[in-house]
Formats: structure tokens, sequence, C-alpha cells
């Protein structure tokens, strides 16, 4: 027996009852468990439900199967005899049982709602103390029960408020109220909310307008001439045929005077009556029986009118008293207090999603040299919020840095504190600054963040063109390298401190990133779970990557995008206590064939020989038709670089997709694109190059800066 698991006794109206299905959402309809009863007793009939098809009366312990009493009728039907079906939904107990069989059992009246006759000649039957027995006999067909007693009352409220305090969003509070007073209170409900619901403290704006939202009524299998129709009649969860039914409150109103007014009202009162045409629309009041069997009920939220529900019952049922005006404004408030629950749930919901949407990268970059692939995964539909986070940053010399990180805690406070540190981490990125210090800084933020903003971080940045890696870690579980022939090794990182603990170093380490090779980042929620620990999880996660690529061969590396889904299917069912983060990114690398480097001497003779070995280098690799463009682009940028640079300039060309020219000296102020008058002697370069060139830029580093750009190879 699961020792956590807790039960809740129903009260005695909601007991479960043989042959009702435990899983129909509508729950107990207040059945009486059958007494027993003498000879040519009448038969107590079964309510249905909405949507459902009706069942036929009781028979008697001493009735054949297959025939019934005279006098006998069906549900909603008059004059009928019919048998009760032993496969009904709603059969009571005994229905199964036949003459020859066990007759049903003498047991006292519970402590429930019983069924209770509505004229005289049904009276309940004196017990042996004098008392009225509450026998559940004779009681006309098709007829819900009253509430007779104030416990009667107090029990079904108390249900029936449990039932919409269920509900999280706004269509399973509005179905609870529905299903828990249709037919147990009232024949048929209808409710509308106001279009569009104000949340929290907002001012609505534009007139007082309601939607009829959702109705729900006891199924009629007869004529109904003699009963009532609501005014709107879909079929259960058919919420489209009454979407459109709008009701403009006008200020000053009848209907305006009834919803200020807060508390229910029977309709037969002349201002409720005269708000039922605003309501319904033109006729709708003549569908609405007469007499206290209309009950019309304001939902108040925390500050406003949100709605209105209207309770209905058949002319043939007892009518509402006045005592009952009281269980429909238990039932408004609860309902309007879960309604503006609920919104302002779906409101954060949404802002926690949209937070969460725009803290991490819609798209990753294409670098030079090297191929990635993303995941993120909530811990959950409910909760989709968390402080994981992942980076891709391309800096200065074809590198890119590659960051994963998780900030502790799962909500849209942590998610704030991740897009502060992402923001950090790119900024101290675009500063050229080693992993360490990086991780360094954004310790020093986090602690200026306030205390306990604990985080684990992974900082790594990869050069194509020396085919190595550079990794920092706090506190983070360390990285997966996959090797092209197969081999998955986890890589020994110095783990570090988490960031936000203060005063301590953090150590980097270079490592050989081979071309072909996969890294993959993650966060803790890939790797442990209740179910496993942290290690054994890393272990598995190598096993996995080590299966995947023996599927593609040792020569061929699995595709990034499948080999990220193939890492994902290795969670199980108990596996998603924390949200995931995962990037993978594969090295391909820049050949040293198509890399040209070179150092230049700041002097005038600069330019020149820049042009010069520009040309070379293009003739090696066959991009003559380039040599123009480049010796002219190559010639202003190295101009602008050795007139202020006090030591030697580099010049660097890389042959990928596309050509990239790299220009870098030690003088930190980057060159700003204006334009040149026509008397200027100077300040075209840039032009220029903002013209010929597919892409420029300019990057500051630690020891100055590098101003680079691109041509399109064809």
């Amino acid at each position: 027996m699961d020792a956590t698991r807790v039960t809740e006794q129903p009260t005695s109206f909601e007991r479960p009852q043989p042959g009702v299905d435990p899983a129909d959402p509508r729950g107990a309809l207040l059945h009486t468990p059958t007494p027993a009863r003498a000879p040519g007793a009448g038969a107590l009939p079964v309510q249905g439900r909405c949507g459902g098809d009706v069942t036929a009366p009781l028979t008697t312990a001493h009735t054949t199967p297959g025939t019934s009493e005279p006098g006998t009728s069906t549900p909603f039907g008059k004059g009928k005899d019919t048998v009760s079906d032993p496969a009904s939904e709603h059969s009571q107990p005994g229905t199964e049982q036949t003459a020859e069989r066990d007759t049903p059992r003498p047991r006292p009246a519970p402590e429930g709602i019983p069924v209770q006759p509505a004229d005289e000649q049904d009276r309940p039957a004196p017990g042996p103390d004098g008392q009225e027995r509450r026998s559940g006999q004779s009681l006309p067909p098709g007829r819900p029960t009253p509430m007779r007693r104030d416990g009667d009352r107090l029990r079904f409220v108390g249900a029936a408020t449990r039932r919409i305090a269920r509900g999280i969003d706004l269509d399973e509070i509005v179905m609870g109220l529905c299903r828990a007073t249709v037919p147990t209170f009232s024949d048929a409900i209808l409710v509308y909310l106001r279009d569009p619901l104000p949340v929290g403290d907002e001012r609505p704006t534009g007139p007082l307008v309601l939607r009829l939202r959702r109705t729900d009524r006891i199924p009629a299998e007869r004529d109904t001439e003699n009963g009532f129709l609501p005014a709107a009649q879909p079929e259960p969860n058919e919420l489209d045929t009454v979407g459109a039914e709008l009701c403009e409150v006008r200020p000053g109103s009848a209907l305006a005077e009834v919803l200020r007014g807060v508390r229910p009202v029977f309709t037969d009162a002349p201002a409720a009556r005269a708000a039922l045409p605003e309501l319904l629309g033109d006729g709708g009041e003549f569908a609405v029986p007469d007499g206290q069997r209309a009950i019309l009920a304001p939902l108040r939220g925390r500050r406003r009118v949100i709605g209105a529900a209207l309770f209905l019952r058949r002319p043939e049922r007892i009518a509402f008293e006045p005592d009952d005006l009281l269980v429909a404004a238990q039932l408004a408030t609860h309902s309007a207090l879960g309604i503006d629950k609920a919104v302002l749930y779906g409101r954060e919901a949404y802002i926690a999603d949209e937070l969460q949407r725009t803290m991490l990268p819609e798209t990753l970059p294409r670098p030079t040299g090297v191929r990635l692939a993303s995941r993120y995964l909530p811990a959950a539909e409910t909760a989709r919020v968390g402080g994981d986070w992942y980076d891709a940053i391309p800096l200065p010399g074809s590198r890119v840095a590659l960051v994963v990180g998780d900030v502790m805690g799962h909500s849209m406070t942590s998610a704030a504190i991740m897009g502060q540190l992402r923001t950090t981490a790119q900024t101290l990125a675009g500063l050229d600054l080693p992993p360490q210090e990086v991780l360094h800084h954004l310790d020093e933020q986090a602690q200026r963040l306030g205390v306990d903003r604990m985080a684990t971080c992974l900082y790594a940045v990869y050069d194509p063109v020396s085919h190595r890696i550079t990794i920092a870690n706090a506190g983070h579980p360390p990285p997966v390298l996959l090797h092209l022939g197969g081999r998955a090794e986890v890589l020994r990182v110095p783990a570090g401190a988490p960031i936000g603990v203060g005063g301590v170093d953090f150590e980097a380490v270079e490592l050989d990133a081979p071309a072909g090779a996969t890294l993959l980042l993650y966060t803790d929620g890939l790797v442990e779970s209740r179910l496993r620990d942290v290690w054994t999880g890393i272990e598995q996660l190598r096993e996995k990557l080590a299966a995947t690529a023996q599927l593609t061969g040792p020569d061929h590396p699995p595709p990034l995008e499948a080999l990220c889904d193939e890492v994902l299917d290795m969670l199980g069912p108990g596996d998603r206590d924390d949200d995931i983060a995962l990037l993978a990114a594969r090295f391909d690398g820049i050949a040293p064939s198509d890399v040209a480097y070179w150092f230049l001497e700041p002097e005038d003779a600069a330019p020149g020989r820049a042009r010069r070995l520009a040309r070379r280098a293009l003739q090696r690799w066959g991009l003559e038709e380039l040599s123009d463009s480049v010796e002219l682009l190559v010639s202003e940028v190295v101009t602008n670089a050795v007139r202020y640079a006090s030591r030697p300039v580099t010049l660097r060309l890389l042959r990928t997709d596309v050509l990239r020219c790299e220009v870098g000296d030690d003088v930190p102020q980057l060159p700003r694109l204006r334009q040149a008058r026509a008397t200027d002697e100077g300040g075209r370069g840039l032009y220029l190059v903002n013209r010929l060139a597919r892409r420029w830029g300019a990057t500051r580093l630690s020891t100055g800066k590098v101003v680079w750009f691109e041509l399109n190879r064809n």
C-alpha cells in the first residue's frame, strides 16, 4: 500500500453507488440508497446526466424482469411502462437482481439529501420513532430531488464548492459549476461571463459585454410543451453554437441594476423580470418558467462583476425556496473567485512563457568552422519557466563561445536572473575575455543581484583555426566529447564552485578539438533525477552517444539534429524533474591550407605589402576574380590601422564558404562609418568597405581591436 496516498472520505450524498461509473465527471447525483419496500411500492426514478440517456425507474424486489407494475411511469414521460436497463450507467442497487435472487436489505436512510415527494400524497412514511423516514418512494418520474433541510444544503454547498475549486483554468471552473448544480440544484444553468475578462486590477475598457460561456441541462425525452426549453441547448462541451451570443449591458438598464446589486434574486421580481429580455434576447424571457423557479445570480470577482448565472427549474419540480438564494450566492461567489484565479493564472503563465522564450536565443548563429544544434525542454507543461539557458556567441578571429548555465529554482525570478546572467555573459564575451575571467565577472554579478543567487555555468571558446577549445567550469556537469570514430569521453574539467559563492578562483583548461568531433553541453536535468544520481546519468549519456555514433559508422558522424533527439530519448517517465538545456557543437574547423596569416610593421609601406600578399594568396586558392576588390579593401583597412598603431598589425585571410579578411591592431577605438564631405581628403575607406563587402564589422579585444569583412566566393 502506498503510504503517501491520501483518501478523501466523501460525504453521505457523495458515497459511490453500485452501477455508477466512478469516472463519471458529474459524480454522485444525490441518489438515495434503495431501502426495503413493500410489494407494490412506487419505483425510484433515476436522473440522467447532461448529454446521456435517461434510464428507467427501478423495479421493486417483487417485480419480474421484463414487466412493470401498473401505474409505474417513465422519467420525463407519461404512461409508458418500461424496465430498467441492467447496464445503465446510473442504475441503482438491485437493478441487476431478479425475484429469485437476493432482495434488497433494509438499511437506514443516509444523512445525505434524500429523494423527496412533491405533493401531499407522496409524504414520507413515519418511522417507528414517530419521525418521518425518507423512504424515497412514489416520486413522480423525472423529478430531481429538492433539498428540504439546512444540513442538506450545507452538504451540497460543500461538495459543489470543492468541485469548483478543483479547476485551475476557466473552462474547468465553469464546467465544475454546471455539473455541480445540474440536476441536483437546478434542471438547467446558463453561465454568462464578461468579454473580455479583466485581469487583476485592470480597468475594463469599453462597455460591459456578457458572452454565454456554457449551458447545461437535464436532457428531456418528452414533449416540451408542459416544460420549458432553455434559451440555448448545445450538446455537452459544444460551445461553438453559443459562442457568438453576446449581451451588452447598457448603463442604467434593469440588467445593470440587478448585476450591481450583487445578490441573487428570483426572476419573478420586477427588476429581474425586466432584465431577462436584455440577458436572453428578444423572447428569451418566455423560456423561463413562472414563479420562483429561476434565480439570477451575479458573479462578482474580487473587484467587479464578471458575469451572471441563471439557475432554472422545470414547472413540474418544486420551486426554489428563499434559502436557495443563499446556496446560489455561495455557488456564484466561489465560481467568480475561481474564475478570477484562473484568469490571473493564465496571464501569469503567458507572461512566464513569453519571458522564457525571449530569454533563450531564437536562432543559433552560423559561425565559421562549427555547426550548432540546441534543445530546451521545460520541467512540465504547467511549469514552463526555469533558469536553464544556452548560448552561442561569435567571437573575433572566427572563434565562437559556447555557454550553458542553470540558475537555481523554477520561477519567474529564476528566469529573470538567468536573463541578466546571459546578458552579462554576452557582454563579457564581446570583450574577448578568457573563459575563467568571464566566470569570475559572472560570479560578481550574481552577488550584486542579491543573496542566494546561485547558478552553475560552463563557458567554452572554440578556435577553428588552431582546432583547440578552452573550457572553464563553475559547478556544472562536465561536457561530453564524441569523437569521429564513435568514442565518447567525459572531459576532465575542474568543477569549480557555483556562481554566486564569491571569493573563488576559476580555472580554465585547453583541449584538442579534432575535426568531426561533437561537443555536448547540457544541464543537470538531462542526467539527474529522483531515479538516478548525476554520475550514473552522465555514464548513461556517454553510452547513448557512443551507441548512436555506431549507427552511422566510424567515418561519418551522426547528424546533429538527430543526435539531439536521440539524447532526449534516453529520458524516462520519471526523469523530467528539471528543465533541460542542450547545446551540441560539431567541430569542422578550418584547414591550415585555407589560412594565410602575416604580421605587418606599422609603416607607410604596409598597405602596398598587404596588397601583394593578398594577391598571392588568392592566386594560390584560385580566387583571382576577387583580387581587385580584396586589394582595394585590404589597402583601406590596413592604412587606417597603421595610421594609429604602435605595434605590428596582423593580416589574416580565411577561405571557407566565403572569403574573410581580418586586420588587427593595438588601438581599442572602433572605427565609425561616416559620410565624407566633398572637401575631405579621407574618411572614405569604411564607406568603400560597406559598399563592396558582403558583411563587415569591428570587435574590441583586450589587446586592441579587429576589423573584418567578408566577400562571396562566387
